[in-house]
C-alpha cells in the first residue's frame, strides 16, 4: 500500500524530484571541491619539487664554490711551499715550491732589523732602499731557497712518511733537476753577497764570508754525516741562528760595521729562535721517531718538550730586554717587555694545551710579537750606537 501510494501520488513524485534535485545540487559542489583539492595538491607538489630542485642547485653552487676556493687555496699553498699544496706538474712552479717562499719572510725581516741596527740606513734614500732589497734577495730567495731545497733533498725519506705529496718523494722533479737548482741558488747567493761587498766598499768581503758561513751551516744542518737536525739542541739552534742572527749580520754589514757584542746579542735572540724551531718538531714526531731523529719532542716527550720550548722563547727575550735596560735604552726595553707578555698569554691559551693541535695557530698568533721585538732591539742598537 505504501509502495502504491508512493508511485502513484503526484505529491510523492514532486517530493522525489525535489530530493533528487537537492542531491544533485549538493553533489556538484562536492565534485568541484574535490577537483580544486586535486589541483591544489598538484600545485603544492610542483612547488615542493621546484623548491627541492632550487635547494639542490644552491647546494651544488655552494659545493662548487667551496671546491673552487679549496682548489685556489691549494694552489696558493703550492706556490708558497706550504703543507696541503696541490700536486703541480709545471716544473717552474715545482722549483718555486722547493724554495718555500713562505720561509723567506723571516730572513727579509732580519735584514731590515740589521739595517736598523747599523744606524746608517736612511729609509727615504732610494739607494739605501735598493741596497737593502738586494741584500733581501740574497738572504731570502737565493740562500734561503738553497737551504730549503737542499733540506728537502736530504729529507726525501722522512718526507715520504710525513709529507709524501712533496715534489721530491712524489717524483715530480728529478734528482738532476734538484741538484742543478741547489747549485744555481748557492752560486747566485754568493755572487750577490760579493757584489754587495764591492758596492759598500769593503776591503774584506764580510758579507760574502757571512754568506759562506750561513751556507755551510745550512749544509751540515741537513746533510750527513753531521746532519745537525738529528740532534734536537744543535739542529734547532742552528736553525734559529740562520733565521735571526745571519740575516741581521748581513743587513748591518751592508750599511755599517758589526761589533762582537752585537753579534752575541743576536745569538741570544737565536736561542729564542731555538724555541720557535722546536714548535715545528711536534708535527713530525712520527716520522722523526721512525728514522731515529732525536728531536726534542722525541727525546723528552711532548709534555717536557713544550715547556723547554716556551722557556727558551721567553727567557732569552727577557735577557735581551735586560741588556737594553743595562745600556740605558729603557723605552725600547719597555717596548720589548710589552711584546713578550702577549706571547706568554698565547702560549697558555694554545701551545701548552696541545702543542700538536695548536702549533700552527700559536705560531700565527704569537710570532708577530716576537719578530716585532727583534726590530725593536735593532732600533735600540741603532739609536745607541756600537755596544
Amino acid at each position: 500500500m505504501f509502495l502504491a501510494f508512493s508511485a502513484a501520488s503526484p505529491l510523492a513524485g514532486g517530493t522525489v524530484r525535489r530530493v533528487n534535485s537537492s542531491f544533485e545540487s549538493l553533489h556538484a559542489p562536492l565534485g568541484q571541491v574535490r577537483s580544486r583539492g586535486r589541483r591544489t595538491a598538484l600545485i603544492r607538489c610542483c612547488q615542493e619539487t621546484e623548491a627541492k630542485t632550487t635547494s639542490a642547485a644552491d647546494d651544488s653552487k655552494i659545493a662548487s664554490t667551496e671546491t673552487e676556493e679549496e682548489s685556489g687555496n691549494s694552489a696558493a699553498r703550492q706556490l708558497l711551499g706550504m703543507k696541503g699544496a696541490s700536486e703541480e706538474t709545471n716544473i717552474w712552479k715545482i722549483r718555486l715550491q722547493l724554495t718555500k717562499p713562505v720561509t723567506w719572510v723571516p730572513l727579509i725581516w732580519g735584514v731590515t732589523c740589521g739595517a736598523a741596527a747599523s744606524g746608517q740606513f736612511h729609509w727615504s734614500d732610494p739607494q739605501d732602499s735598493l741596497k737593502a732589497a738586494v741584500c733581501m734577495l740574497m738572504s731570502g730567495p737565493l740562500l734561503t731557497g738553497f737551504t730549503q731545497t737542499i733540506n728537502d733533498w736530504y729529507d726525501r725519506e722522512i718526507d715520504a712518511i710525513n709529507e709524501p705529496y712533496r715534489p721530491i718523494p712524489s717524483k715530480r722533479i728529478s734528482e738532476g733537476e734538484v741538484k742543478a737548482q741547489i747549485a744555481v741558488l748557492l752560486a747566485g747567493g754568493l755572487a750577490v753577497a760579493y757584489g754587495l761587498d764591492v758596492w759598500t766598499g769593503h776591503e774584506t768581503p764580510y758579507i760574502l764570508i757571512t754568506a759562506i758561513f750561513g751556507s755551510l751551516v745550512s749544509y751540515i744542518y741537513s746533510a750527513p754525516p753531521l746532519k745537525l737536525k738529528q740532534n734536537g739542541w744543535l739542529g734547532n739552534y742552528a736553525l734559529g741562528a740562520s733565521y735571526i742572527s745571519l740575516p741581521w749580520w748581513a743587513g748591518q754589514l751592508t750599511f755599517g760595521t758589526l761589533d762582537w757584542k752585537t753579534m752575541v746579542l743576536t745569538l741570544f735572540y737565536s736561542l729564542s729562535g731555538l724555541g720557535i724551531a722546536i714548535v715545528n718538531d711536534f708535527k713530525s714526531i712520527e716520522g722523526d721517531r721512525k728514522l731515529g731523529l732525536q728531536s726534542l719532542p722525541v727525546a723528552f716527550g711532548v709534555d717536557t718538550a713544550k715547556w723547554i720550548c716556551v722557556g727558551t722563547i721567553d727567557a732569552f727575550q727577557a735577557l735581551v730586554a735586560m741588556a737594553l735596560f743595562a745600556i740605558g735604552e729603557t723605552n725600547y726595553a719597555y717596548a720589548l717587555v710589552a711584546l713578550i707578555l702577549p706571547q706568554m698569554f698565547l702560549q697558555q691559551k694554545y701551545f701548552l694545551k696541545d702543542p700538536i693541535k695548536y702549533d700552527v695557530k700559536y705560531q700565527a698568533s704569537a710570532q708577530p710579537f716576537l719578530v716585532l721585538g727583534i726590530l725593536v732591539t735593532g732600533l735600540a742598537i741603532g739609536h745607541h750606537g756600537p755596544l
